[in-house]
């Protein structure tokens, strides 16, 4: 059951994810990835909500917790999950350890888009 409650938040995540990044396009343009920049910004702003909402109240069941956070904002945007797992890393003291994940997880991502890129262009 944990299974299906992800999936089907993820789809509806991912949607709406699909649509923002739509809307953007036609009524901002494509010069910048306002879409992105949104939905990112939103799904941390949420993540935030949801997770202080459970940490205070507490009484959310896991389902809950599945298809809002790991479906719904996991389809939406991972970079929610980035922005909680950093602070929470923060929160625990392990200043050096939430810098290393924050700066190491945008450059070695970046640093692994621009090796795959490459490879494909080299073997076309």
């Amino acid at each position: 059951m944990s299974y299906l409650l992800v999936f089907v938040g993820g789809g509806l995540g991912a949607t709406l994810r699909h649509a923002i990044n739509m809307f953007c396009a036609r009524c901002i343009g494509t010069g910048f990835p306002w879409g992105t920049f949104i939905i990112n910004i939103t799904g941390s702003t949420v993540m935030g909500l949801i997770a202080g909402y459970l940490a205070l109240k507490g009484d959310a069941a896991q389902p809950w917790r599945l298809f809002l956070m790991t479906g719904i904002l996991g389809g939406y945007t991972t970079f929610s999950a980035y922005s909680l797992d950093s602070f929470l890393l923060y929160e625990r003291g392990e200043i050096g350890l939430a810098a290393f994940y924050v700066i190491g997880s945008v450059v070695i991502s970046i640093a692994g888009l621009v090796a795959g890129l490459t490879l494909v262009r080299h073997l076309a």
